[in-house]
């Protein structure tokens, strides 16, 4: 069982030339989306309201696999409202309301008995939720595998020193994460983005791996040589880039669940990997997010379309 807590929402995608699309997203749900569609079993555990939006969410989750321990609530759903450049990149304004009160009463025995559990975003910075969050992060660090993707959204936490605080707190606590090289800038103006994942092993994570847009992602870990592994990004035509990231974190999970990589000592065996199996994990990865990226929305790729 591999589980996901975070933020859902509706992203309604603007761009000049094609008006406005509507699309599930927020990025730990795109995790759980990217992960069952590899075909591993994976909980979902976030939240979202009794209206229209909802039920897009679910039915677009259930229709890829995910299964739904917690059920609508009487808020609004969130959304995002995303503008796209005409690079593709996006610029993102949010109506949020992030709590897992729903979640309260079946928390602890769904950690339980997770072996993989996945947070970031959203959802582990911003409250009430992201106390939440941490304190799963916390019960669950001890028996599975955790990674983190701090995918930081100054509209929401505009703060970068509080961000710094929320991000190290669970990287303490995580094996695997995974940031884009804009927001350790953001987090860490003052140091390299390899400066910072090194600091980030020091504190307590296994693995960090870095994207890096069209340069492709960079990984450190404690089994590879001091310059890491970098790997080119795969080449497609790009549609958007919503839920690249996303795909590249689910598939990168993926490819360590596949290794037997989950579960009580997960952290010494992600230390444990050198630069060939560090390497071909972020070739599998880096090719799940040009999937993505190469049709429009946050629509990672099935386990037979990266095997084609």
């Amino acid at each position: 069982m591999l589980t996901v807590i975070g933020e859902a929402l509706i992203d309604i995608v603007r761009s000049g030339d094609r008006g406005s699309r509507a699309h599930p997203g927020g990025s730990p749900m795109n995790v759980a989306v990217g992960l069952a569609r590899l075909g591993h079993r994976t909980l979902f555990v976030g939240r979202y309201g009794r209206d229209e939006n909802g039920a897009l969410l679910e039915s677009h989750l259930r229709e890829s696999g995910v299964e739904l321990p917690v059920g609508p609530d009487d808020a609004p759903t969130s959304v995002a409202e995303a503008t796209m450049d005409q690079r593709g990149s996006m610029s993102y304004d949010f109506q949020l309301d992030w709590n897992l009160d729903a979640a309260a009463d079946q928390l602890g025995e769904i950690l339980a008995g997770t072996e993989m559990l996945h947070v970031g975003s959203i959802g582990a910075m911003l409250e009430p939720g992201a106390s939440t969050v941490l304190d799963a992060v916390r019960a669950a660090a001890s028996h599975a595998l955790v990674s983190y993707d701090p995918n930081c959204r100054p509209t929401i936490v505009p703060d970068s020193s509080q961000a710094r605080g929320w991000a190290e707190s669970v990287v303490e606590h995580a094996d695997v994460v995974k940031a884009s090289d804009e927001d350790l800038l953001w987090l860490y103006p003052g140091r390299t983005v390899e400066e910072t994942a090194r600091a980030w092993l020091e504190a307590g994570a296994s693995l960090v791996v870095v994207t890096r847009g069209e340069l492709g992602p960079w990984a450190l870990s404690r089994g590879t040589g001091p310059e890491g592994v970098r790997v080119p990004a795969h080449q497609v035509e790009v549609a958007d880039t919503v839920g690249a990231g996303d795909s590249l974190m689910a598939a990168l999970i993926s490819a360590l669940v596949d290794r037997g990589i989950s579960g009580a000592g997960a952290s010494e065996r992600v230390a444990g990997l050198g630069d060939a199996e560090v390497s071909g994990i972020l070739a599998y990865a880096a090719k799940a997010a040009g999937i993505t990226v190469s049709r429009p929305g946050a629509n990672p790729p099935t386990r037979e379309e990266l095997a084609a």
